[in-house]
């Protein structure tokens, strides 16, 4: 049997393997089956990026996987398209298993991948680190209408698909700031670097303050189409 054959038969095995679970002809747990509904609660898995990627264009599919999650949301109505930065599959997101310095605008895909963050990446490492969970995510916004600074291509804040976090506040009140702790030695500095690598598996894109000056005080966190974590 030649490779090619091979491969082909492997890849027919797995289109009729994925066929099957759609149509439901074989029963396995939801969250390795790649057609069933994200559920934030679930520990991540290798499916999990495919079934946020199928939320960006089903706001009801995505509103059920939200609602897996302690996520606060309001749904919003789409804009009209001839606005300058119209938005679709939208919400506003009020608070998570923390509070947030204002709600703010999301798509669903980017507030289901902060869910999934805050769960199993943002609480675990304050809890290993300072015995205690985070009360509070600073933020300075998600959506603007504008284009990346020195370029004419639309910023992912444009659709609202990117949320830019300045720091964190303990449940004892202590504040962990980008801007003041990254360069500093210390729990702060090791618990913004874990966040960091952590917000780089579940967002498309993450940005520090090792990517450029304008990054200096903030975590930008985007679900664009391009995979960088810098």
């Amino acid at each position: 049997m030649t490779l090619f054959r091979t491969f082909l038969i492997l890849c027919l095995l797995l289109a009729g393997l994925l066929l099957a679970l759609w149509r439901g002809l074989l029963d396995v747990p939801p969250r390795w089956n790649p057609w069933a509904v994200l559920d934030i609660r679930e520990a991540p898995n290798v499916l999990t990026g495919f079934k946020l990627w199928r939320l960006q264009d089903d706001p009801a599919l995505c509103q059920q996987a939200l609602s897996r999650s302690s996520l606060r949301f309001t749904p919003q109505i789409d804009s009209a398209p001839e606005v300058a930065c119209p938005l679709s599959n939208t919400v506003r997101v009020h608070s998570a298993g923390v509070d947030f310095s204002s709600s703010f605008i999301a798509s669903c895909p980017l507030a289901a991948a902060f869910a999934l963050f805050e769960q199993h990446d943002l609480q675990p490492a304050a809890q290993a680190l300072f015995g205690q969970r985070v009360a509070r995510v600073e933020h300075v916004g998600s959506f603007a209408c504008r284009t990346i600074a020195g370029s004419q291509r639309r910023s992912q804040h444009a659709s609202a698909n990117a949320l830019d976090i300045i720091g964190f506040r303990l449940a004892d009140g202590r504040r962990i700031s980008v801007l003041q702790d990254w360069p500093k030695p210390g729990k702060n500095a090791k618990f913004l670097r874990q966040v960091q690598q952590a917000a780089c598996r579940r967002f498309n894109t993450t940005l520090g303050p090792e990517y450029n000056a304008a990054h200096r005080d903030h975590f930008h966190v985007d679900m664009g189409l391009w995979r960088i974590c810098r």
